[in-house]
This record gives C-alpha cells, structure tokens and sequence, in this order.
C-alpha cells in the first residue's frame, strides 16, 4: 500500500549513531541531511554518542522511545537502520524487532568494516537472533557488489532484497594546482591504531575483530623511505585512537621533522588536508568502503590503498590509484616513493581518481534513496 499517496512528502525514521561520534557512518548520516531532495523528511534519531556507557545507555533507551512513539502515532512512513559490527549489531536488532511488531517497513544499511570477522565467531545461536531479525527487512543496503554477497548469504536475504549503493561523496567544484608542490604531503584519515578487547554485553564470549586502519604500517613505511627520498616528503595523519602513541612513534623513528599526527578534524579542517595534500594513503586491514578514500578521490588526489571490503570494485591498480598488501610495508614503501618522484603518476591517477567518483556525487545518490523508499512503500 502507498502510505504516502495523499502526501507530497516521504517520513524516513533515520536510526544510527549520534551526529557527534566520529567516522564514516556519521558522514553518510550527515550527507543524507544535508542534500535530502524535498519529497523525504528524515528524522535522524541517536542510538550510540560520544560518552559514558550510562550516557550511551540512555541515548538508546530514547531511541527506543521515541522509535515506538513514531511507530505507535504513525508519525513514519519507513525506518532507515545504520548499523556496524559489535554492539552496534545488537542494538539496531532490538530495533528492527521492534519495527517488525508495529508492521513497519525497514531498509538495513550496513558499514561494518569486519563484519565477516565479526560474525564469523558469533555463537549459532545468536546467529539465529540477527537471521531472525535482519531476514525480515525491506531492503538491505550493501556499500559492494562483495559485501552484497555476502549479507545475502550470512543473513538469508533474497535478490530482491539486496541493494547496493556505495557511499555518497561531495565533489567539491575546483581543485588545486598541485603541478608546483615542492613537498609531497602524504595524508591519512582515520582510526589510528586498532580495537581491541571485548564485546560489552558478552565480555567474555565474543572477541572484537581486529579493525586496524594501518596507521603505524604508514609511519614505518615512510621512515623506511630512502633518506632522500623522504627529504622530498612529508607525512600527515589525521583521526582519533591512539594518537599518543603514533606520536611516539614518530619520535623514536626520528621523524619529527617530516611527520605530524592530528586528532579528529571536523569537515573544513578535513578539506582543507585535502586540498594542502598531494597523496592519500589508508592501508587498511578491513574496510567496508571508506568514506575518507571517496573524499579524497573527489579532491583530485591519488590513493594508494588495500584491496579490502569494497575498495577492489572502486579502485583498479595503476589507473585510478595504487594498491598494496595490507601488512606488506615494503609494498607500501615502494608505492609511496614512485608517487614521490612521479609528477606524471599522481596526476593521471589523480585525475583519474576524480571521475571515478563522479557518478557517486551526494546528489545523485540522494535521488537514488529517494527511489529506494518510494519503492519500498509501493
């Protein structure tokens, strides 16, 4: 049935993590806010934010109130749930069995960078649980054609189920000149070392997977540059973590004077790296489809990344960027040392990487979500 026939308008119930917690899927949350066309209202409600777990407990504790209002008072014509790995799994399922009491329709959007890892150590019986729950959505959103894989696999979803839509990125409207850069500025976004530890709820039954962005393989790759080699260079990374310690590091390898380490930069400090920097690095170990890789593809620069998650559909090796071997530092070494002295390199990669992300410019994408929940309601 149209719910919305009588209506101009689409009501979205957006569910995620709190627009103050850091990483990409806040990016999307944002993106998705920001550009919504005028036929979708969305109504982002918090589920996890920055803090204390008994703020976190109380945060989601809203999010359910508030989710059952909504549902109760017809306030929505769908529900949008983003969801990750570990805890954030659990949380979203008691929602969608929430939604499913009020016979709602709800879309799954996924970003969880280790989620094969993740639910590969998951007991059957909780397995059971998340099939239960996630088998009923509307429509399952994919950042790749793998990761589509395997959620239709691992939560029993039909092809009709299944969409894939790689995340949105803003193109900005120029770029710099980079032709006379005197440094080669290597930049890295994101999560600097690696969790570790347990699940909060089952401490002691379900480890976390390791979801390292390889942040220190990039500082040791760089110092094993060849002297003058990293004379001509410099190293920029940026994100939360550890970042006492990739300082440190940086100390005791003797990089001071050719590497930096920032904390988490908001959007304008982001682009403004962007747009100052001639190479993007993120040799990640895991990841779904890296919001800080499109961003930087947009601003024109060469990426040299892994082919993990969804980065093997976007980025082909020596055309549109470099990848390497997650863990293989004499790899990445070499990698950046060819961008170092190759002007012609990193502007063909560079330019090249830029038109690959055209047809994921945020505008498109929204019309296409916008096409997902009329069709979802139809």
């Amino acid at each position: 049935m149209n719910t919305f026939a009588n209506r101009k308008f689409i009501r979205v119930l957006m569910l995620g993590a709190g627009l103050d917690v850091q990483g990409g899927i806040t990016s999307v949350e944002k993106l998705m806010l920001d550009y919504a066309p005028p036929e979708l209202r969305i109504h982002h409600v918090p589920t996890f934010a920055k803090g204390s777990a008994t703020r976190n407990i109380a945060v989601f504790l809203g999010a359910i109130a508030t989710l059952i209002q909504a549902l109760s008072r017809n306030q929505t014509d769908l529900v949008h749930i983003h969801f990750s790995d570990r805890g954030s799994t659990f949380r979203k399922l008691i929602l969608a069995f929430i939604t499913l009491c009020f016979h709602k329709p709800f879309i799954l959007h996924c970003h969880g960078a280790a989620y094969r890892e993740f639910y590969a150590q998951l007991p059957r019986v909780v397995k059971g649980l998340i099939i239960a729950g996630f088998s009923q959505c509307a429509k399952f959103i994919a950042l790749s054609e793998s990761w589509r894989d395997f959620y239709s696999k691992s939560f029993h979803l039909s092809p009709d189920q299944m969409v894939v839509l790689p995340n949105p990125v803003v193109l900005p409207a120029e770029v710099p000149d980079r032709s006379q850069q005197q440094t080669i500025t290597f930049v890295f976004l994101g999560r600097i070392g690696e969790h570790g530890g347990a699940l909060d709820a089952v401490r002691s039954v379900i480890a976390f997977p390791r979801q390292d962005k390889g942040a220190f393989d990039l500082i040791r790759a760089f110092a094993a540059l060849p002297a003058s080699v990293r004379a001509q260079a410099r190293l920029v990374l940026a994100g939360n973590g550890d970042v006492e310690q990739a300082q440190t590091l940086i100390a005791d390898l003797g990089l001071a004077d050719r590497a930096v380490v920032h904390a988490w930069v908001n959007p304008t400090q982001r682009d403004q790296l962007l747009a100052n920097a001639s190479v993007f690095v993120l040799p990640s170990y895991n990841e779904g489809l890296p919001m800080s890789m499109l961003e930087a593809m947009a601003w024109e620069l060469p990426v040299i990344v892994t082919p993990v998650g969804g980065i093997p559909e976007v980025i082909t090796s020596e055309r549109n960027g470099l990848l390497v071997q997650p863990g293989n530092l004499t790899e990445l070494t070499e990698a950046m040392k060819r961008l170092i002295q190759d002007y012609q390199l990193r502007n063909e990669l560079g330019i090249a990487a830029r038109n690959t992300v055209r047809v994921l410019d945020v505008k498109h994408y929204m019309q296409s979500m916008l096409k997902l929940y009329v069709s979802t309601l139809e």
